[in-house]
């Protein structure tokens, strides 16, 4: 028969054992970018209902902590409050705008977007329609039309739940304001984990930009366009000011998010390469079993050096991300967890015969301000890719292709189904580019195209 184990008691003949040992210069801190929380150890013993974290005894190191409770009876697992970064490819620097927001709005024959948002535009000419087309584009203008047609237009009805440093979702003081180009009734309540309150406010422009991109007002005489324009979005504030992270925020975040009501989750942010992140993975298994979809970004090949928690996490859908010439961009990251790319804008990766290399743009906060915008032309990587496919995600949903019972978990493997069975693909191996590059008006067509 296993004794009983107490926590806190363990934790005090810890710190016993500790000044009996001989002095060694014990690592804590974070020595890096990316570490894990000082101090700090994330447990899970066996039959309780989640992981507790909890604090470590002064001097003891975080690894040896992690260690001796892992070889305590009833201890299913131990492991350090890992950190996560968001995932842009690169940091936010001063924003080149040239209208749309502040200034003279550009035109076309169709609206500012498609000047800019080539990600949206179709891959291939559509007949007398008169939208431009680019290699590197979704046909958002594909799927507006048959969402439409299923009465469900711009994903009307669904929720995602956008984890991250905050969005931008309503004015507070003058020290923060709504971002222009998002509506009053687009959010459903969010929560802050980080200041621990039910604002969950921007202090980054990540969060915002990701939130716009997924599902930023359309038809508004205002900025840009978002994918799944009338789906509700969910502001889950897991990362600070600096988009960092810690794992027992994210896994309640997850938790929160699911309880809530969410279809879809976006974690556009990472985890090192090969952490091991059990309180997340847990969590993401709980979503993955109420059906909920779970789309994460691979990471990027600078900050990251291998596809990286959480897109390697239980039935989580990892994704690279892709140019605006339809190449691969030279920061994706290859290996056997990236399911779909996605644009992520930015350099083509050696060997592609287009130099095309514009970014993501969509309206977010300019740098180091609360209540300012503009469409920065800086926003590159997996985190954008990943926002992309989680407003698929929720299309498909809307659009009535998958027939599949809500809060189960064959709902969440029909959508990843959909969406990786008609990606089209781009000559790559699938290390580098899953099933193929995100075709979102196939996703939701009624009758199913599958790519070769």
């Amino acid at each position: 028969m296993k004794r009983s184990f107490c926590i806190p008691a363990f934790l005090a003949a810890l710190a016993l054992l500790h000044l009996a040992a001989p002095a060694t210069a014990a690592k804590t801190g974070l020595s890096q970018a990316r570490e894990f929380v000082p101090g700090e150890v994330v447990v899970k013993l066996e039959g309780a209902g989640a992981a507790q974290t909890v604090s470590l005894p002064k001097g003891v190191g975080v690894r040896e902590g992690a260690q001796r409770l892992r070889q305590r009876a009833r201890v299913e697992y131990a492991a350090p409050n890992f950190i996560a970064t968001a995932s842009a490819a690169a940091p936010f620097a001063v924003p080149n705008d040239p209208g749309g927001i502040d200034g003279p709005a550009e035109t076309s024959a169709l609206g500012d977007w498609t000047l800019k948002q080539w990600n949206f535009l179709p891959y291939a000419s559509r007949p007398g329609s008169g939208v431009p087309t680019s290699p590197g584009g979704i046909d958002a203008v594909g799927a507006w039309e048959n969402l439409a047609a299923a009465g469900h237009p711009g994903a009307a009805g669904t929720v995602i739940a956008v984890l991250d440093t905050g969005v931008a979702y309503r004015s507070q003081g003058s020290r923060f304001l709504r971002s222009p180009d998002f509506g009053a009734g687009q959010f459903v309540k969010g929560f802050d984990f980080v200041a621990n309150d039910r604002v969950p406010l921007d202090e980054n422009g990540h969060g915002t930009h990701v939130a716009g991109t997924i599902a930023e007002k359309t038809d508004n005489a205002v900025g840009l366009t978002g994918l799944a324009y009338r789906a509700k979005l969910m502001p889950v504030r897991v990362l600070d000011a600096q988009g960092r992270g810690d794992a027992s925020t994210i896994a309640e975040g997850i938790r929160f998010a699911v309880a809530k009501g969410a279809q879809v989750i976006n974690m556009s942010f990472n985890f090192g390469c090969g952490k091991s992140v059990p309180g997340v993975d847990e969590a993401l298994r709980e979503a993955y079993l109420e059906g909920v979809v779970v789309v994460a970004s691979a990471g990027n090949l600078g900050a990251e050096t291998c596809v990286s928690p959480p897109a390697t996490g239980p039935r989580v859908i990892g994704v690279g991300g892709s140019t605006e010439g339809g190449c691969l961009g030279n920061y994706s990251l290859a290996g056997k967890d990236i399911d779909l790319l996605a644009p992520g804008g930015g350099t083509p990766a050696a060997g592609c015969p287009s130099i095309s290399a514009r970014p993501i743009y969509q309206v977010t906060l300019r740098p180091g301000t609360t209540n300012l915008f503009a469409i920065p032309s800086n926003y590159v990587g997996t985190s954008m890719a990943a926002a992309h496919v989680s407003g698929a995600a929720a299309m498909v949903l809307a659009s009535g292709v998958v027939k599949a019972k809500a809060k189960s978990k064959t709902r969440a493997d029909a959508v990843r189904r959909r969406l990786t069975g008609t990606a089209r693909s781009l000559g790559l191996p699938a290390t580098q580019q899953g099933k193929g590059l995100l075709d979102v008006a196939a996703a939701t067509a009624p009758a199913l195209t599958r790519r070769r």
